[in-house]
């Protein structure tokens, strides 16, 4: 308040500081303290409108960190002040139109006319407002300071904010319909202006369909309303107005339903009505999900559009910030396919990279994505990739017609193997079936890295490479890595198609002529009905395994031993149960072939890789043997475990040390009996001749 001569503030107390200097004040008195509340109800008037408002009370919305504790409110500029706006019954006012520029509303200013008129808000507005102010000797002091304000996250400009109309169609008649309908559907992870008429009937909705059909959607806004209308009311044109409200923002999506799914329902395509899914972010259960819902509820007799909803995250990238041009953050899906213009530092990855990346993450939540995350996607992908290349390359001389061995004959570790296959099959497409990829994806990974590639293919090896070609135990290992492979293919094929077709194109026993594609047939019914077999023993032989490495470990890093073929292990167990399983397990003090006290399969040696396994009665009997330094409680099996130098010589073929190396006399003075046979075997059924190779001593 003002007046020629002196100037009364309003300031809340806690702001108040008599340092205050302004331009016009020589001195600043304190004339009268009272409670803010006592001004609610009074009116004051505009400095530039011939306007009286009320003074009203705020919400916690308005703070004490700057200002004097009075604060204007805009009901049609902001949620808050909106709401406030409503309990005073104060005027909606906006005079701000679709291009931020002030409308007429903000014309016959007492001060400065019609001036303010189409000047933008944020711009020459803004400027021609302060100098009005000045003008009508309103303003104190005018100074910038920083406070927080709404941005634009893609322009980096500030927002306005504006009521406008927004038209919404009721539910109440067909409310009950609806959530009835809401428990039809699985659910995957996670204001009107009054005394409006409206012109939509037939003869109307009939026209701008044409008129879209031909111009497009557009045309609602270049072309002028008589041309909107149809010709019975072209004639009433100018009582017409073209709606630019907004009739609830995923109305229009939300019908969608109609002319995809219901107008082309085809059992013939596939296509059908409702969809088997609809597939949005988290934002969009009170948005297109919704909307979808009410609308069919409305249209078609309380049936749902959907039968099943899944909702996901969104993309950030790799610090966790969403990504934006402007950054510079955002990851091109193209440049991680095809590489970016310097290959050493953006390598092209391919699509399957890409798609086990996808299917890799939890997408019920916000997930990231980078350079480096892509790098560890593609590490994955690799041992995918080399997992395969291993059954490939092992199944060269293999026909599944004329070499696999029926299921009873197979050896114990191969049943367990092929149970163990199944279950991680119906473990990946019952995931696939309830879109849980991570789930599957990481069972994938954990089977090639765990199962396979760190137990079953690396035991495999001496089956593979050094039994006789026609050797039952490795023509049940193939038999069992052809179904490995097969199953592999079938299970990997919606996530890494390119290899999976790769995979299915170079199977080593494919027919000449053989057309078929991995896509093709499904999953094989045999791979997911093998049952589960000795679970316990095979979890009992990998724990030693793993507690036996261990200790192995030590022993090489003081260099007693290199691999583990170097090395003999002593067990000790006070379990009845575990020893007995051990015991049958236990296999002939030398390597034979073919083996008397076990299948050459089944036995604690090939298991652990190691030259000598050694079941002993008692702890002593470990400590008499093997150094302290390389004896340990097993962890995982319980198992009081040694390790010392393996006895014998070492085979020149299978590097397995035995003591009866070079006692056979064929091929030699290196080999084992078994690699002996093995040999002998070989020439039999080729007709070639074995010889050995010799390699002189470099001369000094």
């Amino acid at each position: 308040m003002a007046s020629p001569n002196y100037w009364w503030l309003l300031v809340w107390s806690r702001l108040w500081n008599p340092s205050f200097k302004f331009q016009r004040a020589k001195k600043l008195t304190v004339l009268a303290t009272f409670l803010g509340s006592s001004l609610v109800g009074t009116t004051y008037q505009h400095p530039l409108y011939e306007r009286v408002s009320s003074v009203v009370a705020g919400g916690d919305y308005i703070t004490t960190e700057s200002g004097t504790g009075l604060v204007h409110t805009a009901p049609g500029h902001g949620q808050e002040d909106y709401l406030t706006g409503l309990k005073y019954g104060l005027e909606l006012l906006s005079p701000v139109d679709d291009v931020g520029k002030f409308t007429t509303e903000a014309g016959s200013s007492t001060v400065v006319g019609d001036s303010f008129v189409g000047k933008s808000v944020l711009g020459e507005g803004n400027v021609a407002v302060i100098e009005a102010l000045e003008e009508a000797g309103a303003l104190i002091r005018a100074e910038d300071y920083g406070h927080k304000y709404p941005y634009d996250w893609r322009t980096k400009k500030p927002t306005i904010f504006r009521a406008t109309d927004q038209w919404f169609a009721s539910v109440e008649g067909f409310r009950e319909d609806a959530l009835k309908a809401v428990d039809t559907v699985s659910y995957l992870y996670d204001k009107a202006t009054g005394g409006t008429e409206i012109l939509l009937n037939e003869d109307t909705l009939n026209h701008i369909q044409s008129i879209f059909a031909e111009h497009g959607s557009d045309a609602w806004w270049r072309m002028d309303v008589v041309d909107l209308l149809p010709e019975k009311y072209k004639d009433q044109a100018d009582k017409w107005t073209r709606g630019t409200d907004t009739m609830d923002v995923w109305f229009d999506s939300g019908s969608s339903w109609a002319g995809v799914t219901q107008q082309r329902a085809n059992d013939d395509m596939g296509l059908g009505f409702p969809a088997d899914i609809y597939l949005e972010g988290s934002d969009q259960h009170r948005g297109w999900f919704q909307s979808s819902l009410l609308t069919s509820v409305a249209a078609n007799d309380g049936q749902a559009p959907y039968k099943s909803v899944l909702t996901h995250g969104f993309v950030l990238d790799e610090k966790g910030f969403k990504m934006s041009k402007s950054l510079g953050n955002v990851v091109n899906p193209l440049a991680v396919i095809e590489g970016g213009n310097n290959k050493k530092l953006e390598p092209a990855y391919g699509a399957d990279v890409l798609r086990l990346w996808v299917a890799s993450v939890d997408y019920t939540g916000d997930v990231r994505v980078g350079s480096n995350i892509i790098k560890q996607t593609f590490e994955s992908y690799r041992k995918l990739r080399n997992t395969a290349r291993y059954l490939i390359g092992n199944l060269a001389d293999f026909d599944p017609k004329r070499d696999s061995v029926p299921y009873d004959d197979l050896p114990s570790m191969d049943k367990w193997m092929l149970g163990t296959l199944s279950n991680v099959l119906k473990e990946v497409d019952e995931a696939m079936s309830e879109y849980q990829f991570s789930r599957a994806t990481q069972e994938l990974l954990r089977f090639s890295t765990s199962d396979l590639s760190n137990f079953y293919l690396d035991v495999a090896k001496d089956r593979l490479y050094i039994s006789a070609v026609d050797d039952a135990r490795r023509r049940s290992c193939q038999t069992v890595l052809h179904a490995l492979l097969e199953g592999f293919a079938k299970s990997i094929a919606p996530v890494l198609p390119h290899m999976a077709e790769d995979i299915w194109q170079n199977l080593p026993y494919r027919s000449e002529g053989d057309e078929s594609s991995v896509f093709e047939g499904g999953l094989p019914e045999v791979l997911i009905s093998y049952p589960s077999f000795d679970t316990e023993k095979w979890s009992l032989v990998r724990d030693i395994r793993t507690d036996v490495n261990q200790v192995l470990e030590l022993a090489r890093k003081d260099k007693m031993v290199g691999a583990s073929l170097d090395a003999a292990a002593y067990i000790y167990t006070s379990d009845e149960a575990v020893r007995h399983t051990l015991d049958q397990l236990d296999g002939d003090e030398s390597l034979i072939s073919p083996s008397l006290k076990t299948n050459g399969v089944d036995e604690l040696r090939t298991a652990l890789m190691m030259s000598q396994v050694n079941l002993v009665d008692s702890d002593e009997e470990i400590s008499s043997a093997c150094d302290s330094a390389y004896i340990t409680k097993g962890e995982l099996s319980g198992c009081t475990i040694g390790v010392k130098k393996a006895d014998g010589v070492k085979c020149g073929r299978c590097w397995f040390y035995d003591k009866a190396v070079g006692k056979h006399g064929r091929y030699g003075s290196d080999l084992c009996q078994r690699c002996d046979s093995a040999i002998f075997s070989w020439e039999e059924k080729t007709g070639g001749k074995f010889s050995a190779i010799t390699q002189e001593a470099p001369v000094a």
